[in-house]
This record gives C-alpha cells, sequence and structure tokens, in this order.
C-alpha cells in the first residue's frame, strides 16, 4: 500500500469518528437530516432517488463537515451542505469542506453527474486537482453507480447556495485562521514508506 493511500486510510478514520460524533448531535435537530423513523426513510429511499441519496447523505456524514454549524452541535439547515469555513489542518496543509449545492459559481452546479461520479471514484477533479483529507472519497468510491446517482440527484435537489470558501492552504505555509489540527501520528500509526 502506498504512502498516500495509508495515509487516506487513517484520515479517514479519525475523520469518521469526528463525523459520528457531530452525526449523533446533528440527527438529532428538528427539521435536520435524519429526523424521520428509519422505516419510513428505507421505505421513501427505495421509492425516490432524491430521498435515497438524502439518507445516503447523512449516514455518509456528508453534512457532519459541509453543512456550517454541524460539528458545534448546531447544523445551519438554511446553508445545508453550502461548505464550512472551518479548516482541517495535516500534512497536505489546510483544506475545507467543499460547497456541495448546486449553485454555478460556488458549489458542483458547473460538474455534469459523470464529472461527479468520477471525482467521487477517483479522488481527482476535472482539473486534476485532489480530494485532500478528511474528505473520505475512497468510501464514496465504493458506492454503487445507482446509490452515486441518488446523492448526485439529492446534491441538486437542495437550495443553491452562493459560498466560496477559502482556498487550500498548502502545507508549510503560516496558517492562523480555525481549524482542525491532526497531529504528527505515534509510531503505531505512521504511514510506512512505500517499497520498491
Amino acid at each position: 500500500m502506498s504512502q498516500r493511500a495509508t495515509f487516506w486510510s487513517g484520515a479517514c478514520v479519525v475523520a469518521v469518528a469526528v463525523a459520528a460524533g457531530a452525526l449523533s448531535l446533528s440527527c438529532t435537530k428538528a427539521g435536520g437530516p435524519g429526523t424521520g423513523s428509519g422505516t419510513q426513510a428505507t421505505n421513501a429511499a427505495a421509492e425516490d432517488p432524491v430521498a435515497r441519496g438524502r439518507y445516503l447523505s447523512v449516514v455518509g456524514g456528508c453534512n457532519d463537515c459541509h453543512t456550517p454549524g454541524t460539528l458545534y452541535g448546531a447544523p445551519d439547515t438554511t446553508r445545508l451542505l453550502s461548505g464550512s469555513e472551518l479548516g482541517w489542518q495535516g500534512p497536505w496543509g489546510v483544506s475545507y469542506p467543499r460547497n456541495l449545492t448546486p449553485d454555478m459559481e460556488t458549489g458542483i452546479g458547473k460538474y455534469s453527474d459523470d464529472d461527479l461520479k468520477k471525482i467521487l471514484r477517483t479522488g481527482s477533479r476535472p482539473d486534476g486537482t485532489p480530494l485532500l483529507p478528511p474528505m473520505p472519497w475512497p468510501n464514496y468510491a465504493q458506492m454503487t453507480d445507482a446509490d452515486l446517482s441518488a446523492l448526485i440527484a439529492y446534491l441538486r435537489s437542495v437550495p443553491a447556495v452562493s459560498h466560496k470558501v477559502p482556498a487550500v492552504v498548502p502545507p508549510g505555509t503560516k496558517f492562523t485562521g480555525p481549524a482542525l489540527t491532526f497531529p504528527p501520528p505515534p509510531a503505531w500509526d505512521a504511514p510506512k514508506p512505500a517499497s520498491g
């Protein structure tokens, strides 16, 4: 396994742990994700791709990072999935959860469905820039085509919000903004050098 893949695996575990805590808070908010009963949500999702996509976005933790306020226990559903200005700092620099609304300038509106599927399958945008941690794209890459289509249908159904998130801060650049900082890994978790 390459050093990059090993790092991604570790970053995903941390992101999932943080997201699980935030999800438990966000799912209890009235009108927020996950407020329907399990059976009703499952039945609706089986009949409607947008409902299925909403379900996948909740269990996949999309709101945890991409909806403002969720990591603080108060998701702002009027700005659902519009990105966050809380950075994630680590060896990759500082990354920000992007705007996933269908806004044409600051969100995903300019991408085709095929573009979005490819991004989630490969972890790379059409211009070649990678999806940075803690985005768990390797998890989304395992989705079926039907589930990816449903997720994209849901993202296209949410209200467009114009919100340009901060640009990625490259590694080694002085940074003083708000960010969740990944500490250096302990020996057990340190990425192993790539072999041969």
